[in-house]
């Protein structure tokens, strides 16, 4: 990767949606060199994919929107963690970290209900052995 991949990545990331050609010229590129950078870091593994950000207020289907931290079992592994986490209904992103826990979770709930099944499915079926889970009340717009 160099700077132009960087400055597209930056870009993209605040707005995935933008055509190659608008892209281009932000970064001084042709509509289609721009297309062919972007189809290289997918190609590559660079770009994992694009999504939507939904602020939680306003997705009602949802329910709850929540963060977990969490903290692994000594004789769990991250693979077995990862196996097992995402194979879980209502996980969206799991990311490991550094600091006082191991992982990230962001996850959706419909009711109080059911996060408490999900804590308990991690603590019993993913090798949790503590978790703290904070609850997503809206999101600020980005301008």
């Amino acid at each position: 990767m160099d700077r132009l991949d960087r400055e597209i990545l930056g870009i993209l990331q605040e707005d995935a949606r933008i055509s190659y050609r608008d892209l281009g010229v932000r970064v001084g590129l042709g509509a289609n060199a721009a297309g062919d950078r972007v189809r290289r870091m997918r190609r590559d593994g660079v770009i994992r994919g694009f999504t939507v950000i939904i602020d939680p207020a306003a997705d009602t289907r949802s329910g709850l929107v929540v963060f977990i931290d969490v903290t692994l079992r000594l004789d769990t592994t991250n693979e077995e963690f990862e196996r097992s986490v995402l194979a879980l209904p209502g996980i969206t992103e799991v990311v490991h970290l550094t600091g006082g826990h191991d992982y990230l979770l962001r996850a959706t709930a419909a009711d109080p209900g059911a996060l408490d099944a999900l804590l308990r499915r991690l603590k019993r079926e993913a090798g949790v052995a503590h978790s703290t889970t904070r609850i997503a009340l809206r999101a600020a717009p980005k301008r």
